[in-house]
This record gives structure tokens, sequence and C-alpha cells, in this order.
């Protein structure tokens, strides 16, 4: 005779109180618990690499301010031009640089900013380069 002879025959026991609970239900009672929420995402958030905004010398600021003038002069060509500029990151120190391809629609100076024609505003303070195939033959800017 086994230890629970006498009661493997008996039918499962059905409370009449409590409903009865589904199996996902039950599952989910076992699933991992995460005593420090949020805390997988602030070391994500801190292991995020940002790049240092550039500090410009003196002949990189004259350069662009040369090719910023140039473009002044040539909007009624509408220029087109690539330009490197930096973004500040909105949640930690430092930021990312972007590249953008576009025609230059103005040159506003009292926001200073150089606004594209898809719309996109650049500040001239973040700039980093200027590139456009009209410079390549010119000897001075």
């Amino acid at each position: 005779m086994g230890n629970y002879d006498d009661i493997i025959s008996l039918p499962h026991h059905q409370s009449t109180i409590h409903p009865h609970m589904p199996a996902l239900d039950r599952a989910a009672q076992f699933s991992p618990f995460a005593a420090l929420t949020g805390h997988g995402a602030a070391i994500s958030e801190t292991a995020r690499l940002t790049d240092q905004r550039p500090e410009l010398d003196e002949t990189k600021k004259e350069e662009l301010d040369g090719r910023l003038q140039f473009i002044r002069e040539c909007l009624s060509m509408e220029p087109e031009i690539a330009i490197t500029y930096f973004v500040p990151d909105a949640r930690k120190e430092g930021g990312s640089y972007l590249h953008t391809i576009g025609k230059v629609k103005k040159l506003d100076n009292t926001g200073r900013k150089v606004i594209m024609a898809d719309g996109t505003a650049i500040p001239m303070d973040d700039i980093y380069e200027i590139e456009g195939s009209f410079w390549e033959n010119m000897d001075d800017i």
C-alpha cells in the first residue's frame, strides 16, 4: 500500500466560494519580478554614447561664415549643400552629429538659422561643416 492510495481516487477539490483561476493567470503569478522598476532603462541610458560639442577655431569659424555669406548671395540659384551639424541631446550632456543634403530656402540672421527647403531649421552656431559642388572650382570663398 502506497502513501497516497487512500486519496488518489478522490475528485479534485473545487471551491464553492472562489472562482476557478484560468491556467494563464496561474502561470502569471510565477513570472519574474522586477524589484527595481526602471533600473534597466537607467543603465541603458547611461551606456548610450553621445559626442561632445565641437569647439571650432577662428579659422574654421571664418570659413563657415564665408560659406554662409556666399550662400546668402546665391539664394536665387537655390544652392544645394551638405551640412554637418551638432544636435544637443535632450536627456544627457553631449549630442550627436547629423548630416543633411538639400536646397537652402533662406538664411535667418535674427534667429541665426539656416532654413532648408524641406523645412529643417539648422542653428548656425551648431554647424560643423558646409559642403557644396559649387565650391569645387572656387579658389577662395
